[in-house]
């Protein structure tokens, strides 16, 4: 079904309006239907983000804002999704030896035990959600969404 189907709505103000709303739903679209995936395993999307940082830069460690950075979702309160993933044991925060203010943090091995047993549901629902596009297509979606952020700034 077209996106202005959905949303039962005829006309936009330009093709570009309605290309915007259209990520913006298609986006939550997304989001909504992998919930389910990450709500099995106690998790959030966000908190799934984090450790595939941390299993990205294991064994190092790495602080909160080299973390917040690199999300996907820059929004949430980065202190009380680490707190929940430290009481979950799918993280360790230590105090830095260079630098008593700074803040170690690293995936443990529960962390990573829970990522490689979501890997393959995830694997999954990927190519079910993808498979109406062919992989040429997916290039060049990809690049038309870096087109759209080309002049981003970074806040």
């Amino acid at each position: 079904m077209q996106f202005k189907d959905v949303i039962k709505m005829k006309k936009f103000q330009s093709d570009y309006h309605m290309a915007i709303l259209n990520i913006w739903y298609t986006g939550n679209w997304l989001r909504d239907i992998s919930t389910p995936i990450f709500k099995k395993e106690g998790i959030t999307a966000q908190q799934y983000n984090v450790m595939r940082i941390l299993k990205g830069r294991h064994p190092n460690a790495c602080a909160a804002g080299d973390i917040k950075e690199v999300m996907l979702d820059k929004s949430p309160d980065m202190t009380r999704l680490l707190d929940r993933l430290l009481d979950k044991s799918f993280i360790e925060r230590d105090v830095c030896e260079s630098n008593r203010r700074k803040l170690d943090i690293k995936i443990t091995q529960a962390g990573l035990k829970l990522l490689d047993k979501m890997e393959p549901a995830l694997k999954d629902h990927h190519e079910r959600n993808s498979e109406n596009l062919t992989e040429s297509e997916a290039k060049k979606l990809s690049e038309l969404l870096d087109k759209i952020r080309k002049n981003e700034t970074v806040s």
